[in-house]
């Protein structure tokens, strides 16, 4: 490498590999200084975190041990949650497909692709727990406006996903299937979507593992499932019955974690034993 550098600054020219790496230092440079400009800003004190360490033992006092007397309650309040995640997963993923194929630019031009990706930008802009408000203000108090909080949250991530999975898809088939005269639903039916399907499962799993997460404090506005308990009993420092719910959450992930796993690993071995037997 110096002797490349060497001939070039005889020449007059610049040494290679000069300007990126200055280019680099300069990027590192401007990343270091806006990370130390927004611990500033945001009071982030690694002393302050030392002191308050010793409150994480005060709050482990209160909240030990869980109250298995609102364990049913638990139960029940938690399955409302999970009931508010599947219904708002399967409206978001029903409503986000036919998006995220006009979305595609392999598929559609750009003018029908530039306004539906505007459309699910502003969508996924607002928070789940901000569209639960909007539509508890709507429809009223209940599980009801958490499902539909959760249907448009899951519209607007998965039509992105599922677009940029179709957009990432080999082109070979569907370029040949058109030129041999297919309309462009014809290309969606025999192409598109079983090359697709794969992603799409494992995205929609993936979003009803996080709906889960999100529709458990959807209830702290009013949206039904187990968050409408936790944030009372929050409100009543009884710390003790927030861990009981709190407990119940974390199982309720874990299984879900496991059964998507074992849902996905079926779904590829199916697909990858169907796409070898062809």
């Amino acid at each position: 490498m110096a002797a490349p550098a060497a001939a070039a600054a005889v020449n007059g020219e610049p040494a290679p590999g000069l300007g990126r790496g200055l280019r680099n230092n300069l990027l590192l440079s401007l990343l270091l200084v806006l990370l130390l400009v927004s611990a500033w800003n945001t009071g982030s004190d690694p002393l302050r975190l030392a002191r308050g360490l010793p409150n994480l033992w005060v709050l482990a006092g209160e909240m030990l041990p869980p109250d298995p007397a609102l364990l049913g309650t638990a139960l029940a309040a938690m399955a409302e949650t999970l009931q508010i995640a599947l219904l708002g997963t399967f409206l978001g993923l029903l409503l986000s497909l036919p998006l995220a194929l006009l979305a595609s630019r392999n598929l559609y031009p750009r003018w029908v692709v530039v306004p539906v990706r505007g459309l699910l930008a502003l969508v996924r802009t607002v928070p789940s727990l901000l569209w639960a408000v909007f539509f508890v203000i709507v429809v009223g108090l209940g599980p009801f406006p958490g499902v539909l909080a959760t249907a448009l949250y899951s519209l607007g991530y998965l039509g992105k996903l599922h677009y940029e999975a179709i957009e990432a898809m080999e082109p070979s088939a569907h370029e040949a299937l058109a030129a041999m005269g297919a309309t462009r639903l014809q290309v969606i039916r025999y192409v598109v979507l079983p090359q697709v399907a794969p992603h799409l499962v494992s995205q929609a799993l993936f979003m009803f593992e996080y709906n889960v997460r999100a529709s458990a404090i959807l209830g702290f506005v009013g949206a039904g499932g187990i968050g409408f308990y936790i944030m009372g009993y929050l409100g009543q420092l009884q710390y003790n019955r927030v861990l009981t719910f709190l407990l119940v959450v974390l199982a309720a992930v874990l299984l879900i974690d496991w059964a998507s796993l074992r849902i996905r690993d079926r779904f590829t071995l199916a697909s990858t034993g169907s796409r070898q037997r062809r």
